[in-house]
């Protein structure tokens, strides 16, 4: 007799157990919202250029550079936060020596080894 009473007591155990194991648990996520976005989520410098990149700007130069002409009417753009930036310029497209020259603001500049032109244009950084 007890042992019928054990034997029931352990079969309703493991049925109870059986049943919250089948439940399918509720996480965060199941909500209804799904997974948040990279917007959502991003913060500080992040959420600052993501928003600068929706309005169409480009604070920290994320973006791959145009292309420029290198002509003196058409100078390749260098965005700089001084007055005078340190510039390099491969010459030829498979050459592996950089020729490194000062490009100072105003007017464009020539590149002493190809001729190439370059401008340096005044940046604001935006914090």
């Amino acid at each position: 007799m007890a042992g019928r009473v054990l034997l029931r007591t352990c079969s309703a155990a493991v049925q109870l157990r059986g049943s919250a194991a089948a439940r399918p648990l509720q996480r965060a996520m199941a909500t209804g919202r799904g997974i948040p976005t990279d917007e959502e989520q991003a913060t500080g410098l992040e959420r600052r250029a993501m928003q600068a990149l929706k309005q169409g700007k480009d604070p920290y130069s994320i973006l791959k550079p145009k292309h420029y002409a290198g002509t003196k009417e058409d100078p390749h753009i260098v965005p700089c936060i001084g007055n005078k930036r340190l510039v390099g310029c491969l010459c030829e497209e498979d050459n592996t020596a950089i020729v490194w020259f000062w490009l100072h603001e105003g007017n464009a500049q020539r590149c002493p080894s190809c001729g190439s032109h370059y401008k340096l244009v005044h940046h604001e950084l935006p914090h």
